[in-house]
């Protein structure tokens, strides 16, 4: 067992805060307020950011590396170099495995030496560990269907797309070519159809042209989502709008279906009516269900609190842990108990972690000026979805709008919020060209073919139950 070691760099006599995540949430805490925080009263102020990785993953543009229209570098930034004009800020790569909330330290692991079990002490804990997605129950399905959370999962569903193309290329067998050439997408929210459509653009529009004993075209992209309609974050008028322009893309919208089940080579839905279809698909892509970050649990076990069935913990109107007023926890990992006692679980998007990050750096702000601040009050500036070329859905502070205004709205916000000015440039660069060409730059198999194979096969060779007889749900 390796002896602790303290990572702590400050004095006593400094105020030190710590923040541990580099997402939205985390990154606004710091570049919010905290990283003009060098002196106050005489309190000289060091902030240590942890994070597992070495970047800021601009998580609403991950879907287009997966599709290939973006390069994973151009939707992630360091964050020493996000952060180096910041002297009092400092970034430690490293995971998070405990909490000792008496002695005011966390626990570090994984660290690039080799080193486990270091502490880092704090005066001041931000805690933003994000999300992940779930598998309702079913953790034994994420081989099989990866997610669109990280750049690992996004990769990985690009690579996937890529080989399902080259497989049908060189596949004799018309029931296995169609199954190769079907892709499913599970969860209708924004990331699920903005995925769908560009997986229908791919094939469509910039593969076309590119295999000569397939038509791309002819393949399925299939939408399940458990509820009535895509889109329920947004009014119904929009959902529908986005469900047609979803059709005219060749995207099949199953609403009121479910996944109860995923093979090597197939998937199992179920209907409303309970009715079951085993389809025939080798690409399982999914965005359904939230689960808050394994951190959520481990705080409110060390500040002997519970989280919620989503795995959230509620925190007060101050963004603070019950009991902790030191520590503060935010973004999806949270529930928010509001001025009036009503607890509230906002929307998992990135600007409430943003608005959240901006608030925490303002109340250490003025605790140390000896201020008082008003509870977090979240404001929502509304909802953005992009389906494909030209084609978006916004509900902007109550105004509706569709189609290439909308489309045009999502651009500019993106880019906005996309860290760095190289990576917008690049970024706006990039989709110029696919707009003009209908192209995608970035459509690279970064695995071998060996290892693709050998996976495959190892599903194919896996024991699967047997399949109900196919009946009821008309996917085509």
């Amino acid at each position: 067992m390796q002896q602790s070691v303290s990572l702590s760099a400050s004095e006593p006599a400094r105020h030190r805060v710590v923040v541990l995540g580099g997402g939205f949430g985390g990154l606004q805490a710091v570049r919010g307020g905290l990283q003009a925080v060098r002196k106050l009263r005489g309190a000289a102020v060091d902030v240590t950011l942890v994070d597992r990785q070495n970047f800021h993953l601009f998580q609403p543009l991950v879907y287009q590396v997966a599709t290939g229209a973006l390069s994973a570098a151009e939707v992630a930034a360091p964050l020493r170099a996000v952060l180096k004009r910041q002297a009092n800020v400092r970034v430690v790569l490293a995971e998070v495995s405990g909490f000792d909330l008496e002695r005011r330290q966390v626990v570090l692991d994984h660290l690039p030496n080799g080193r486990r079990g270091a502490t880092l002490d704090y005066d001041t804990l931000v805690v933003a560990g994000g999300s992940q997605y779930s598998y309702f129950g079913h953790d034994d399905w994420r081989p099989r269907a990866p997610e669109l959370k990280s750049l690992a999962g996004a990769l990985d569903i690009r690579n996937r797309i890529l080989t399902a193309f080259e497989a049908a290329e060189v596949e004799p067998d018309d029931e296995r070519r169609r199954s190769w050439l079907t892709f499913v997408v599970v969860g209708g929210g924004p990331t699920g159809v903005e995925m769908a459509g560009q997986i229908a653009e791919l094939a469509r529009n910039s593969l076309r042209r590119d295999f000569r004993a397939i038509d791309t075209r002819s393949a399925r992209v299939l939408l399940v989502e458990t509820a009535d309609r895509i889109l329920t974050s947004f009014p119904a008028s929009l959902s529908h709008k986005a469900e047609r322009a979803l059709e005219k893309l060749g995207v099949t919208p199953l609403v009121g279906h479910s996944v109860v089940d995923l093979g090597s080579d197939s998937v199992t839905i179920r209907s409303a009516t309970g009715e079951v279809e085993d389809v025939g698909a080798r690409t399982v892509i999914w965005a359904a269900g939230v689960a808050a970050s394994p951190l959520a649990a481990a705080l409110a076990s060390a500040a002997g609190s519970q989280v919620d069935r989503a795995g959230r913990l509620t925190v007060t109107a101050d963004i603070t842990v019950p009991g902790h007023p030191e520590v503060f926890a935010l973004g999806d990992m949270v529930r928010v108990v509001q001025s009036d006692g009503m607890v509230v679980a906002l929307p998992g998007l990135a600007p409430v972690a943003m608005q959240e990050g901006r608030y925490v750096a303002r109340v250490i702000r003025n605790r140390l000026s000896g201020d008082a601040t008003e509870p977090f009050r979240y404001v929502d500036k509304g909802n953005l979805a992009t389906i494909g070329r030209s084609k978006a859905v916004a509900d902007v502070k109550g105004i509706r709008i569709s189609g290439f205004p909308a489309w045009v709205t999502w651009l500019v916000v993106h880019l906005f919020y996309l860290v760095g000015f190289q990576n917008r440039l690049l970024v706006v660069t990039r989709w110029t060209f696919s707009f003009v060409t209908r192209g995608r730059g970035a459509r690279l198999i970064n695995v071998s073919r060996t290892e693709t194979t050998n996976v495959q096969a190892a599903a194919e060779r896996e024991p699967q139950p047997a399949r109900p007889e196919r009946r009821g749900v008309d996917a085509e």
